[in-house]
Order: C-alpha cells, then structure tokens, then sequence
C-alpha cells in the first residue's frame, strides 16, 4: 500500500509474523529504472519472505525491473493490475490494465522469462461496465496463460469513472463468491483472495475455498492481530507473547535508524493501531504523536508503551 508498506513498516510486521509474506509498496517502473533505486528497493534481510510490487505496462521495461528487484533478493515480483487511482490510471497501471488482459499476459510473460522466483499479478474483479464473470475469467486465462504463479483478486469492482480510490475499498460489494468460483474453474491457478477481511477467522473460512488470504488495511490499522497468524495459519508459536512484547522488541532496530539520521515518526508512525482499544490505548497514541520532533529518541517510545495496561489494570511487561 503506498506510503504505507515502507521498509519500517515491514520490518516491524515481519516482529509479528515470521511467515507471511509481505509486500512492498507499489513502485512504477520508472521510479525503479531512473529514480533512487538504493532508496526505493532498500530492505532488510529480516523481511524475507518479500514481494516487490510494481506499476506499469511495457513489458521491456517490466522485464527489467524483475530482474533487478530478483538480482537484489525479493522473493517475488507482483504486478498491480488493481490499483484505481487517477494518477495510476494516467500512467496506464493498475485496475485499468484489467481491460488489456493480452497486455497484462506479455507483461507477465516478459517478467517470467527472466525471473526465477515466483510472478505474481493483483487485481479486481472488473472494472466499471464490465461483467465480472467474463472479465475476471478472461484476465485469469491471459495470466495463468502467460506463467504467472498466483493471481491475488481484490473481490469488488473498481469503478474508474465515479469514485475516488477510498470509495473504490468500500462502496462497490464484495463477491467472494466470484473470487472461489475463479478457483474452481482455474484448479492450476494459485487464487488469493483480497479485500475487507477483517481478522483471521475470516482468513480461514476464505482458505476453504482458496489458496491464499491477503490482509491490507486491517493488518495495517490493527496490527496485533498478526502475532496470530503463524498459531492460526501455520501452527507455529508466535514469536512475541504480546504486542507490547513486539514493539519493545522494535527498539535496537530504532536505535540504529536513528544513527542513520531517520527520524523516529518514520517509524512509529506505523504502531499507531498496535494497542487499539486496550486501556491505555489513547495517551499511548497522544504520546506517540510527539514523536515529530527531531530530537525525539527511543525514549519517547517506552513512555508511550507505558501507558499500556492489561484488564486488571497492571502494567504489561515488555
């Protein structure tokens, strides 16, 4: 998710969760062949399993960027056929690309022949006037046509003409039926599904129809529901007891951003929701919110994080 999913973000998910796999933000392919590309594509090693994302339509150029997004680590390369902005629209990427599936399938050819790790496409289930049953089912074919390894779907429309990308995540009706049909009548293709799922109950009455669950804005907005995760899905033992236990855990990766010159706001700008409706919860995030400052450091945090009580109204130990 743009100017969400950052390299802190993801490190401190990747606290919560050691298996699933994260995403970068969508990054165009011009940024990635002309802009700052130690920037834009620097992560750390503790992130993997991660995907690259990318925005575009050439295949050449598409081509490129999976190579060097594979030569510099990423587990996997996904191309945003989903994304409904207008800014996204202009450059020809993102949902609009849902109504060129023979482009997207050279798109997904180019990358595939120089990439060994998996490419993958995200997408929704149509766009504007579209019938989603044809258009969903003919996108899939020039995608599992093309080898790609998996097609994520956004399970609404996007309208392009209309609504405004906040309204395109809420106003048009979710069809997960549309998205496990997708998956009966592609049994190849590996189908995950996307949009309005809110915790993991729901992630896991979605896995008895398809291959996978992608969480955005609530993993984002509520993060502590991924400390169950890896229980749940993977029948692994958390890594942290508790979310406090996690963000504690954040601070020698603090530390050392902070001697990089980061400041401290870009990256607890992302705990904002960590705590959300625990007693405590509102003066953590008051405190959190000072966290501007340049000169505010790793204390800061831990007076925030003291603000956390449990039911009984004690302290909960880092």
């Amino acid at each position: 998710m743009m100017e969400w999913t950052d390299r802190h973000c993801r490190f401190f998910h990747r606290l919560l969760t050691r298996r699933a796999l994260l995403y970068t933000e969508m990054l165009t392919t011009g940024a990635v062949l002309h802009g700052d590309r130690a920037r834009l594509l620097r992560f750390d090693a503790a992130e993997h399993p991660l995907a690259l994302q990318l925005g575009g339509c050439d295949p050449a150029a598409l081509a490129a960027c999976a190579r060097i997004g594979a030569d510099l680590g990423f587990d996997e390369i996904n191309l945003n056929a989903g994304c409904p902005s207008d800014r996204v629209r202009e450059g020809r990427f993102g949902a609009c690309l849902m109504a060129e599936p023979v482009l997207v399938g050279e798109c997904v050819a180019a990358m595939r022949a120089v990439v060994a790790v998996p490419v993958t496409v995200k997408c929704r289930i149509g766009i504007d006037d579209q019938d989603p049953e044809l258009a969903l089912a003919n996108f899939a074919d020039a995608v599992e046509h093309a080898g790609a390894d998996a097609l994520i779907v956004h399970a609404r429309k996007a309208w392009l003409d209309g609504l405004s990308p906040k309204e395109n995540r809420e106003v048009p009706p979710l069809d997960y039926a549309r998205v496990y049909r997708l998956k009966r009548t592609h049994p190849r293709l590996t189908v995950v599904i996307n949009g309005g799922i809110g915790d993991l109950e729901a992630a896991l009455a979605h896995l008895a129809h398809v291959d996978g669950v992608m969480m955005g804005r609530a993993a984002y907005q509520e993060p502590w529901r991924l400390l169950d995760v890896d229980p749940l899905l993977f029948g692994e033992a958390a890594r942290f007891a508790s979310a406090k236990a996690a963000a504690a855990a954040l601070i020698p990766y603090i530390e050392q951003e902070l001697g990089c010159g980061t400041r401290l706001h870009a990256i607890t700008r992302h705990l904002h929701g960590l705590f959300r409706a625990m007693p405590g919860a509102r003066m953590y995030r008051r405190t959190l919110a000072t966290a501007s400052a340049s000169s505010a450091g790793v204390g800061l945090l831990l007076a925030a994080l003291a603000h956390i009580r449990d039911g009984s109204g004690q302290a909960i130990a880092a």
